[in-house]
């Protein structure tokens, strides 16, 4: 499979613009901020080592579901 130029450059922009969508979010979650989920609408907790489970940010429902590396 052969990408060209254009299509490799729409991608690389594409992932780009998610890296720093996700960026934008994890932020505000982590200053205490309401964000919701894009799918449920309903808001996203940050999961920290000191809770419970996998650390992350995530909705109730798991529609978004980032994991986080706490070092």
């Amino acid at each position: 499979m052969n990408i060209d130029i254009k299509q490799f450059s729409a991608l690389q922009k594409a992932s780009q613009s998610s890296f720093f969508e996700q960026k934008k979010l994890l932020k505000q979650v982590m200053l205490g901020k309401t964000v919701l989920c894009k799918v449920c609408k309903q808001p996203l907790k940050l999961h920290t080592p000191e809770q419970a489970g996998p650390t992350g940010v995530r909705c109730v429902k798991g529609c978004t579901d980032i994991s986080l590396d706490f070092a």
